[in-house]
Order: C-alpha cells, then structure tokens, then sequence
C-alpha cells in the first residue's frame, strides 16, 4: 500500500493510484466543487472523465448506477414535497 505524506504536498498535483485525474486540466473533485455539485453529480462526472484511463466499461456501469441513484432520490424528494 502507498504512504501519502500529510505534509507538505499539494493533492492536487499529487496524485495516489496512477494520474487519471492528475492529466486532466481540471479535475473532477474540483470541477464539482467549483459548480456546488452533490455527492452523486460528482461522482458520475468522476466516473464518465476516468473511464478510459481507469476502469473501463465497469466506470460507465458505475455512472449508471449512480445517475439511477440520483433519479431514485430525486423522485422521492419531489414526491415528499
């Protein structure tokens, strides 16, 4: 397993686990924040930008799986309303 430092480093040019978000010009975590996301808006976009560096057809299954996460939750929110 990799040590990170805790100190010192800047996480976004450091990067655990290869450079699959490090080689973007911007990153999904900060493309997220920057554009007040949830959790789940983030996370599709995180899977749909490292698909093809990462984890392949399995990252689009992912992005799937969330974005009907976000319909379920979204549904149920308008129905409580």
């Amino acid at each position: 397993m990799a040590t990170l430092k805790l100190e010192g480093n800047n996480p976004l040019t450091e990067q655990v686990g290869g450079d699959h978000y490090s080689k973007l010009a911007i990153q999904p975590a900060v493309y997220s924040q920057h554009n007040n996301l949830s959790y789940l808006q983030g996370t599709i976009i995180k899977y749909v930008t490292r698909y093809k560096d990462k984890g392949g057809i399995e990252d689009l299954y992912k992005a799937i799986h969330s974005i009907k996460l976000l319909i379920e939750l979204e549904d149920k929110n308008e129905k409580e309303t």
